[in-house]
């Protein structure tokens, strides 16, 4: 392969109007992962071919490869005017998912299924549509409709699961999760659901399986950090979890993963540690998803009892912390179907997980304007609202689970 470009860029090199060559290189670069270079031959193409429908279709690939979605979206239209095609509609419906334009995106699909009735990824795909368009019951059939013809699509089953469980249909929402774990054992947010279904259900150590599969599998999901703390709270284990959130610490410091770890401190008793725990969550701000204000007026509370007072600053630019948030979500990428040169059915499973909202009034209800000047009473009872509220975390989602390789 490496012989064949070389040979086709010098005959471009000797002849630039050499469009035989510069088709085949442009298919050879995008093979190889090339897409800029791709991209400047195809949009060469395109002018001197401008009603050749397959240069459109295979710019759109090289467009939604380099996430330039609006311009993929124009170049599969211009494609699908030119030669109204089954793969064209199909990638037009995929980039029409990433840009959530659902009711358009639902059109492509059901294009497709009029010529291939029996393609599950469709199915899927209109799935995901209704599901944002909030036609529960429709996505629900699709779904169902693309499991039946791919029993081994772990995002099909993934959904389903995720609906029952919001709509409180545990046993169904298990089932379905227990499917995604058949087929893909590390996929790490069935473990974080299920996890929470036991929580939920009373069963604290069937939780805390789950929960330590999710990290297992994905240390950086530190929402299963977080409901696994709130159930050792609950059973008075703590020297388990204190080991999880040193290792985890370890790997990468984490503002939220440090705050998750003054609440143990806090619960056995350790003042100095828990001290020391919420400065390193403040000096942590980029990861941390709890209020700032609060764990400030905490620390400073904590540090006028213990006798230090000191000023924060945050210990790293918040650069490296984009970069480290870009380098999760590409972490989370899953594979699913193989492409040919000619045809992208490929996207990427986003990493992140949806955040949840803390309960900062029973958290911190201890450091409300009218009881500032009042001493924090350190007795086992300061914890109870910290495990009594169980819709601290949110059950897991991914932003994009659509996007299937």
């Amino acid at each position: 392969m490496g012989n064949d470009l070389e040979t086709l860029q010098t005959l471009l090199k000797e002849d630039p109007s050499n469009f035989q060559a510069r088709r085949e290189l442009s298919i050879i670069l995008v093979n190889q992962g090339f897409n800029e270079e791709a991209e400047g031959n195809l949009e060469y193409l395109c002018r001197y071919f401008p009603e050749d429908a397959e240069l459109h279709y295979n710019l759109g690939i090289v467009y939604e490869k380099l996430k330039k979605f609006d311009k993929a979206k124009e170049a599969y239209e211009k494609a699908i005017s030119i030669s109204p095609q089954e793969d064209f509609y199909y990638n037009l419906g995929e980039v029409l998912v990433d840009l959530k334009q659902w009711e358009d995106a639902e059109k492509c699909f059901k294009e497709v299924l009029k010529t291939d009735p029996n393609d599950p990824n469709c199915y899927f795909n209109l799935g995901l549509c209704y599901y944002n368009l909030e036609e529960k019951n429709k996505a629900l059939d699709n779904f169902q409709k693309a499991v039946s013809i791919n029993p081994k699509d772990v995002y099909a089953y993934f959904y389903l699961g995720y609906i029952y469980q919001n709509d409180g249909l545990t046993n169904f929402a298990v089932q379905s999760y227990k499917k995604v774990l058949d087929v893909s054992p590390d996929y790490s947010w069935a473990y974080f659901n299920l996890g929470s279904i036991a929580f939920k259900n009373g069963n604290d150590e069937e939780a805390k399986e789950y929960l330590k599969k999710t990290i297992q599998y994905n240390p950086a999901d530190y929402e299963a950090y977080k409901l696994l703390v709130k159930i050792c709270l609950k059973n008075n284990e703590t020297e388990e979890v204190l080991e999880i959130l040193h290792t985890a610490l370890e790997s990468e410091e984490n503002g939220d993963l440090f705050y998750c770890l003054a609440r143990v401190y806090k619960f056995i008793g350790d003042l100095d540690e828990y001290y020391d725990a919420l400065k390193h969550a403040l000096q942590n701000p980029y990861t941390l998803s709890y209020s700032k204000n609060a764990i400030k007026k905490e620390f400073e509370t904590i540090g006028e009892k213990i006798g230090k007072q000191e000023e924060i600053e945050p210990e790293r630019k918040i650069e490296e912390y984009n970069d480290t948030e870009e380098s999760l979500q590409d972490n989370e990428e899953d594979s699913y179907n193989e492409i040919d040169e000619y045809e992208s059915d490929d996207n990427d499973i986003s990493d992140e997980d949806e955040d949840s909202e803390y309960d900062e009034e029973n958290e911190y209800e201890e450091y409300d304007d009218s009881d500032e000047s009042e001493e924090t009473d350190w007795n086992d009872d300061d914890n109870e609202d910290e495990y009594e509220d169980e819709e601290e975390y949110e059950d897991e989602l991914p932003e994009n689970d659509s996007d299937k390789e």
